[in-house]
């Protein structure tokens, strides 16, 4: 299942989508990637919504 993470990372509110068992597991993967990151909040990805505004995956990097 996926799952958009919302975190704040450098002063700035982003989105990521992360795959995982549940949303402790998602969250914890993206605090993986970025250690420094606060994470806001976890929710199931909604198909509709996020098709038409597309988040990065965990997999890219942020600039």
């Amino acid at each position: 299942m996926y799952y958009t993470v919302g975190l704040k990372l450098d002063g700035r509110a982003r989105h990521v989508a992360a795959e995982g068992e549940d949303a402790l597991d998602a969250a914890q993967k993206v605090k993986s990637e970025h250690p420094t990151a606060k994470i806001t909040y976890v929710r199931r990805m909604n198909r509709r919504g996020d098709a038409r505004h597309p988040i990065p995956s965990l997999e890219r990097t942020f600039n």
